[in-house]
């Protein structure tokens, strides 16, 4: 037991505050009410700041991070080569009437980067991307059926939730039609159900969804999705808003063989400029011309500067086969620190946004343990949600953090957490 504990009184107090000003303390998945915390005593609720690959709470507890502001730390926080493009550009314009020239700027770099890439579209959020694709295909198409692999996340929109989430209305999800990945003869069988019908399929690249292992796509399986969208006239939309520039900055339907007819980038985009893009095929630009879609800040020039300098610096750096190879070495260590203790770790998805899980018993307590254990030591993984791997990382970072793992397996094993 080397590794000090963490607690977190002015974290609790903040809180405290909070609930009196702010719905639910936190709202979102980042929030405790969500069940991703618990327990909940075990986790800290506010930063005070962060650089390279880790944060600090408001109690000066430091952690090497894993969640990477859910995925928009791509390069390290505060990276100097981001912020001074950023900085550079704040100090020309902003947010002006008509857009700045730099969104041109951008385009094009997204343009001759991106594979399946004809042009690109600006939002802020992953939701706002996906939203627009949907509306694209149906435009497109004039279709309403929208196809989703199960275990799907595409934001918070209403289109995207279950009839008996709240505020959501059997209107609002009547045309979606749920099969299971990797089950193409479902998927067949679905489209021959409601031949004509089907607008797009939507899916993420593999399925990296939470409380659940996450599943790479099977052999041959995105091969056949394309063809069958070919020949019945469905649009193909790539979610890529996670895993978009970690696999592959051509992006991931390149990664895994096969073109996209659109796809939607956030995360790794900007570093942690709020930015969102979807780009897509020159048959449907019109289409997305067609639509009346936009926002107060979505054409504002710093976050394009801040996007210009990541791509730049992704290719630079060789991102994605970093993020594997530290990802591997990560993992690989992790399951061996968990072998040597007695514990079956599983690990699941891509190394570069690695999904984990303790299988030692049947519910998910252990596990939850031991990611809690992990927190008040410094390393900041999350219970039920795939991981990150940021450019700043480093090989004494992935040593030290399966180090503090193997500790923190110990305390559980010793029911010492």
């Amino acid at each position: 037991m080397g590794f000090p504990i963490y607690d977190y009184p002015n974290s609790g107090k903040a809180f405290e505050r909070a609930l009196k000003v702010i719905p639910s303390g936190i709202y979102g998945h980042q929030g405790p009410s969500e069940g991703c915390y618990i327990p909940r005593e075990a986790f800290p609720y506010y930063s005070s700041r962060a650089k390279g690959t880790r944060f600090w709470d408001i109690d000066s507890n430091e952690y090497i991070d894993y969640m990477c502001g859910y995925g928009p730390n791509v390069l390290g926080y505060c990276d100097e080569t981001v912020d001074a493009a950023a900085l550079n550009q704040l100090k020309k314009e902003n947010c002006v009437t008509i857009p700045s020239a730099i969104m041109v700027d951008f385009a094009e770099l997204l343009v001759d980067t991106v594979a399946c890439a004809d042009w690109a579209f600006f939002a802020k959020n992953g939701g706002d991307v996906t939203t627009l694709a949907v509306m694209t295909a149906r435009a497109a198409t004039r279709r309403k059926k929208i196809i989703f692999f199960k275990g799907y996340y595409h934001g918070v929109a209403p289109w995207t939730q279950k009839l008996d989430y709240p505020g959501v209305l059997e209107d609002d999800v009547r045309n979606n039609l749920y099969v299971e990945f990797n089950d193409y003869p479902a998927l067949a069988e679905a489209v021959s159900e409601n031949r004509g019908k089907i607008a797009a399929i939507i899916a993420q690249p593999y399925m990296h969804g939470n409380f659940y292992d996450n599943e790479l796509p099977a052999e041959g399986f995105w091969r056949d999705v394309r063809a069958l969208c070919d020949k019945e006239g469905i649009v193909l939309i790539i979610d890529d808003v996670r895993a978009g520039f970690r696999l592959d900055l051509k992006g991931s339907d390149h990664y895994y063989g096969f073109k996209a007819d659109l796809i939607c980038f956030c995360k790794a985009l900007a570093n942690g400029y709020n930015m969102s893009a979807l780009c897509g095929a020159e048959a449907l630009k019109d289409s997305v011309s067609s639509i009346s879609y936009t926002g107060s800040y979505w054409m504002s020039a710093v976050p394009f500067a801040a996007g210009i300098a990541t791509i730049n610096k992704l290719k630079e750096l060789d991102a994605p086969e970093l993020f594997r190879r530290l990802g591997l070495r990560l993992t690989n260590g992790l399951k061996h620190a968990a072998d040597s203790l007695g514990f079956h770790l599983v690990v699941s998805g891509e190394p570069a946004l690695f999904y984990l899980r303790l299988a030692d018993d049947d519910s998910l307590m252990l596990h939850q343990k031991w990611i809690a254990a992990c927190v008040r030591r410094g390393v900041f993984f999350t219970s039920h949600h795939n991981h990150f791997i940021n450019a700043a990382l480093t090989e004494a970072d992935v040593d030290k953090t399966i180090e503090i793992a193997a500790d923190a397996l110990e305390a559980v094993k010793q029911g010492k957490i």
